[in-house]
């Protein structure tokens, strides 16, 4: 009988395909599976906040993936699984959970620099976060590391904080979702002179993700006078983002110029050669041996990103657990069935092909959903795109807002909420939504 330890931990493998990193690592990265008995999982949680989390936005998909993987109906309960402090509101708690200050254990401990595999394609990356680590505030300041989702911008980025934190630096890590968030707490609960002082104290700021400030004019407001206070200062200021400052339209431009005083480097996709070095690395530190035409295998197929790699081994691995079997050429090609299935009729195509099917039936196209136009008929064409969305139980509604122009969690969770409303109550849309669904089905 397998566990409910080896289901979860191959349920993770699966979810960390699916999920972004940021939040597979806020929300997925410390849970475990506790109990599996008639039908009902149980899965337990480092405290009550992530557990609300995820009985609320990740329920759906994280039953679909266990029904997958167990090949019978599951129902899942989230339960904290050690006894944690309560919050005593949102907002402390976010400060808790998000504000990393002089202490290494707050970080990952696998994002360091000695773990990091450097390639042709992360060379000069790497060698400016090293800098930046060990001349902090002096070398490269702003540091400006950009490159597309999974390529390793959050390792330099923790590899830093690591560092700093070894030397009795004050660092704060942050994504810019969590930087917007705590500032819009923080006018919420009167509470800005506090958020000031928090995150211009510090010796050094990181924040993962910049790009989701943009548009944003009192966010992008409260960061530049933050950027300001900190380089005036001489303290290290490091930022991710999946593309360069200039081509971030929705961001100020004296923001904009401000990050590129310093150093802008980018990550590309890895090599052959280092995307193979990746999963020799990730095996050693999973104390697995596999044989090397398995890792080639992998490297072949999983092409795109850092995170394809590696949960494409954290799968096979996980598969060859619950089979009890050597992690051998055919056991590894099972285990990848699915996923190669899935890359091929889901993720990036499946979302394009949505909203271009979308706008069709509306008569507009995908920029006039995505964009700024808030008149009725682009309106409802956006908010059906987000309830489809949801409807694949694949996206968390975050992911959703982006996928449709940047737009926030609450304005996902309204649209949705009203499509569905209406669906009941209009049945020239509910047939138009269903017409939707038939063509996406038949393609």
């Amino acid at each position: 009988m397998r566990s409910a330890r080896e289901i979860w931990e191959a349920a993770l493998g699966e979810l960390q395909l699916q999920i972004n990193k940021p939040n597979y690592q806020t929300w997925f990265a410390g849970t475990e599976g506790l109990e599996y008995t008639d039908g009902h999982f149980y899965i337990g949680t480092p405290n009550t906040f992530v557990a609300e989390y995820l009985e609320k936005n990740q329920r759906s998909l994280i039953e679909k993936t266990l029904i997958g993987l167990i090949k019978s109906r599951v129902v899942a309960h989230f339960q904290v699984s050690a006894v944690q402090p309560e919050p005593t509101d949102g907002y402390a708690y976010r400060e808790t959970l998000q504000a990393i200050d002089s202490n290494t254990s707050a970080f990952n401990p696998k994002y360091t620099f000695e773990s990091f595999v450097v390639g042709s394609s992360n060379r000069l990356a790497y060698a400016a976060a090293q800098a930046a680590a060990e001349n902090p505030g002096r070398g490269y300041n702003p540091l400006f590391i950009y490159g597309g989702s999974g390529l390793g911008k959050t390792h330099l980025l923790q590899a830093i904080g690591h560092s700093l934190a070894e030397k009795h630096a004050s660092v704060l890590y942050v994504s810019g979702e969590q930087f917007t968030n705590e500032f819009i707490d923080a006018i919420r609960h009167k509470s800005t002179e506090e958020f000031r002082n928090k995150y211009r104290s510090v010796d050094a700021l990181m924040v993962d993700d910049i790009q989701f400030i943009s548009g944003k004019e009192q966010t992008e407001e409260s960061f530049f006078h933050t950027f300001n206070e900190l380089h005036n200062s001489n303290r290290q200021i490091v930022v991710t983002s999946d593309k360069l400052p200039q081509s971030m339209p929705g961001m100020e431009e004296r923001l904009r110029s401000r990050f590129e005083w310093g150093l802008t480097v980018d990550i590309q996709p890895p090599d052959m050669e280092t995307r193979l070095a990746i999963l020799q690395a990730k095996a050693e530190q999973a104390d697995t041996q596999i044989a090397l035409d398995v890792l080639e295998m992998v490297a072949q197929q999983a092409r795109r990103n850092i995170r394809e790699l590696e949960g494409s081994l954290n799968r096979i691995i996980a598969y060859a657990k619950l089979l009890r079997s050597q992690v051998t050429h055919e056991v590894a090609t099972k285990a990848l069935t699915d996923i190669n299935r899935k890359c091929e009729t889901g993720g990036q195509i499946s979302h394009v092909k949505l909203l271009g099917t979308v706008a069709d039936y509306f008569q507009l196209d995908v920029e006039t959903i995505i964009g700024p136009r808030r008149d009725k008929e682009a309106a409802l064409a956006r908010q059906v795109s987000m309830y489809l969305l949801k409807q694949q139980d694949v996206y968390s509604l975050s992911e959703i807002g982006k996928l449709v122009g940047g737009r926030t969690p609450s304005t996902v969770s309204y649209a949705c909420e009203k499509i569905a409303q209406d669906i009941e109550n209009s049945p020239v849309l509910k047939r138009k939504v269903m017409d939707i669904q038939s063509s996406l089905k038949s393609d």
